[in-house]
């Protein structure tokens, strides 16, 4: 066990390089119990929701979702969450760690609209399927075609337990969330990993999924990004924010980025060679002089070198830029990674 998003959560299950070609090559299994599930219902939910964070769920019909920021006034990232449209709420997806922070957050912006805001974290938890067969498997146990669904679409199934089925893509391949009540996750965990298992696949702790997300470019929040950043330097200005959707909180910051077209430093994905692999907050140099630090890294079996991410200054930060690390050298790259098979 380790700690993963400030919740205990396995690191592996006894071989993380075998778990990591779960994930890779069939379907890997991941304890997501590190999610926070708020509520918004009342009938002015989603116009109160729409002019609190970054995307648009004005116009999302019933069932499906976008992810998002919560901007501080300065345009500072306070959480990254999910929001699905229900019937009779709208569920947003985020993180215990920041859990409370964040309820009192959409409280406090609560004034004159009907919206009552709900805390279920303590009865829900998700269990991620990542693979290229993980279509194939929640197709067996759930009905449900992830080819069919669109990108965070959102549908109740069964898999011997009642459970919400969220289509999450890990790049190209179909991935799914699966939202259950804590009282049934146990029953829900064995049955598909059982699942997985016909597929050759299985339980994947948390050093293999770090190694795979990286690999497919995805930041984490708290790690890759937060509070230290608006949404421009983390580099998700394309995935989280509309601007169409009218105004919110630290929108004016975001516009400002925009229009000026650049920031002084941003996220970027980055390969290592040298001795070993770098640690979160190791300084980036060129000439003896610090230009960035790396937030994560991690060393896949199907790459001949260690990649991560990194903050580096802009005029640091073009393709193909080398930067110094403590144990060698640090390139900037684009996917897909040099030397992917």
């Amino acid at each position: 066990m380790g700690t993963w998003f400030g919740c205990s959560l396995p690191d592996d299950f006894g071989d993380w390089r075998r778990e990591y070609w779960f994930g890779a090559k069939t379907a890997g299994l991941i304890d997501g119990g590190y999610r926070a599930y708020i509520s918004l219902t009342g009938p002015d939910r989603v116009r109160y929701l729409n002019a609190v964070i970054t995307n648009n769920v004005r116009d999302l019909v019933s069932g499906r979702g976008a992810i998002a920021l919560l901007l501080n006034p300065q345009g500072r990232i306070l959480a990254e969450l999910e929001a699905y449209v229900l019937e009779q709420e709208l569920l947003c997806v985020s993180y215990a760690m920041i859990r409370d922070r964040l309820v009192e957050t959409l409280d406090k912006f609560i004034i004159m609209d009907d919206v009552t805001v709900g805390d279920h974290s303590q009865q829900y938890t998700t269990i991620s399927v990542v693979g290229p067969a993980a279509a194939e498997l929640v197709a067996e146990q759930s009905g449900l075609d992830l080819h069919a669904m669109a990108e965070m679409e959102i549908r109740t199934a069964d898999i011997g337990v009642k459970c919400s089925v969220i289509r999450k893509n890990l790049g190209k391949t179909p991935g799914a969330d699966l939202i259950v009540e804590r009282a049934a996750a146990t029953a829900a965990w064995e049955s598909l990993s059982d699942a997985a298992g016909r597929h050759g696949g299985g339980p994947m702790g948390y050093t293999a999924w770090n190694a795979l997300r990286l690999e497919h470019g995805l930041p984490w929040f708290a790690y890759d990004f937060g509070e230290k950043q608006i949404p421009h330097e983390a580099a998700l200005q394309d995935s989280h924010i509309s601007y169409t959707k009218g105004c919110y909180t630290g929108q004016e910051i975001v516009e400002r980025v925009r229009s000026r077209g650049q920031v002084n430093r941003q996220r970027v994905l980055l390969t290592f060679t040298g001795a070993g692999t770098p640690v979160a907050e190791e300084s980036l140099m060129v000439g003896g002089a610090q230009v960035g630090y790396i937030t994560s890294a991690a060393t896949p079996p199907s790459l001949p070198v260690s990649i991560g991410m990194g903050y580096v200054r802009k005029e640091n930060r073009a393709g193909g830029s080398i930067l110094d690390w403590s144990g060698g050298a640090a390139r900037v790259v684009t996917l897909p990674w040099p030397g992917e098979q």
